[in-house]
């Protein structure tokens, strides 16, 4: 396990205090840069308040965190990963468990790429592989109706969400991709809030305390252009992949970093409390009605 300033909860008592599920390995790249992911996620979704702590579990290795300990964190992040989220992995199984508990139990969970589809699965959704193939590379997502409008982005508030609107004056924002899979069927309660032309669910809600994200928010065109070669490498893509990754880099000037670690630091933090009783998921159903 991988902790950022080991205190006991009693001790971070006033402050805020999240997990992060890493379903990976560090990469070398990411170790040698970074050092390791744990500081990846941390730079992007941290608010660098000294009052604020992360705690790592490499789930991936079978490193979970005590089910008496759940309680003590406002909210956990589920990395992306190698694995398929419809595995049979002891660890996948172990893990869906494990959402479930914290979805019951109202925790803001945020799910990235494999997280994404993790989650699904964990919900009551389906995952399998895209039927579009390998999706790599900087894509734009586009946002449901209403939903980056007149500060409605739910469950960050109005003045988060106006804070947002700043960085994202249309309804599309882009995004780093990497994956093969992707969720087929939305979970019971679930809601589409985003789409690609490649990919149909490339966000949910479900409730307030519940977000997928099926692309990398965390990862900056530096970190895709690595994995990027690193893949080509080990012949999991071919070569025009990788080329048409490389040329979305180019072409898009990278990803709207700043909009997307905006919106996923304002979810794990509960936003301004907008959104009233209807909830974001209610919201966002009505306008993605089409989907």
């Amino acid at each position: 396990m991988t902790v950022a300033t080991p205190k006991p909860a009693a001790a971070v008592c006033g402050g805020r205090r999240y997990a992060l599920l890493l379903a990976l390995w560090d990469s070398d790249y990411a170790t040698k840069v970074y050092g390791g992911y744990h500081n990846v996620f941390v730079s992007a979704f941290g608010s660098g308040a000294g009052d604020e702590r992360w705690v790592s579990y490499r789930v991936i290795a079978g490193e979970f965190p005590s089910p008496d300990d759940l309680s003590s964190y406002d909210g956990f992040v589920v990395s992306g990963s190698p694995h398929d989220a419809h595995g049979e992995d002891p660890w996948v199984h172990r893990l869906c468990a494990l959402l479930r508990s914290l979805h019951a139990m109202g925790k803001r969970i945020l799910g990235v790429c494999f997280g994404h589809q993790l989650l699904c699965r964990a919900l009551g959704g389906k995952v399998a592989r895209a039927r579009n193939g390998w999706d790599v590379g900087v894509r734009y997502v586009t946002f449901a109706p209403g939903l980056v409008s007149n500060g409605g982005l739910g469950f960050l508030g109005d003045d988060l969400g106006g804070e947002l609107e700043l960085l994202l004056p249309t309804a599309t924002a882009a995004i780093v991709e990497v994956h093969q899979d992707e969720v087929w069927e939305i979970p019971p309660g679930a809601a589409v809030v985003a789409y690609s032309e490649k990919t149909r669910v490339e966000a949910f809600v479900v409730g307030e305390n519940v977000l997928g994200i099926q692309g990398h928010p965390e990862y900056t065109a530096d970190i895709l252009l690595e994995l990027v070669d690193r893949l080509a490498g080990q012949n999991a893509i071919n070569g025009s992949v990788g080329d048409e990754a490389r040329r979305t880099v180019a072409v898009t000037g990278g990803p709207d970093r700043a909009f997307w670690t905006g919106l996923c630091k304002g979810f794990l933090r509960g936003g301004g409390g907008g959104g009233g009783s209807d909830g974001f998921a209610a919201g966002a159903r009505r306008r993605c009605a089409y989907l």
